[in-house]
């Protein structure tokens, strides 16, 4: 029943689509920033051993290895 009227007149049809579109538009303006989840940016941590090595050495070794992926991922 319901689909046959509109159906009939698919004019009616599409602006109560519309109407439908454009109140749901100005209901997202008017949510609180509460409401939307928390997003977290995205962090990478990255870890390493070199036994033996002094603290300048494996600064220097991490850097250049942390360089040459950055490298070849960009």
């Amino acid at each position: 029943m319901l689909s046959k009227f509109f159906l009939e007149r698919p004019v009616f049809a599409w602006v109560i689509a519309m109407i439908i579109m454009v109140l749901g538009g100005l209901a997202i303006y008017n949510l609180p920033i509460t409401q939307y989840p928390p997003i977290a940016p995205p962090s990478i941590r990255i870890g390493c051993l070199y036994p033996g090595a002094s603290a300048e050495d494996s600064g220097k070794q991490r850097h250049s290895d942390y360089r040459a992926a950055d490298d070849r991922t960009g």
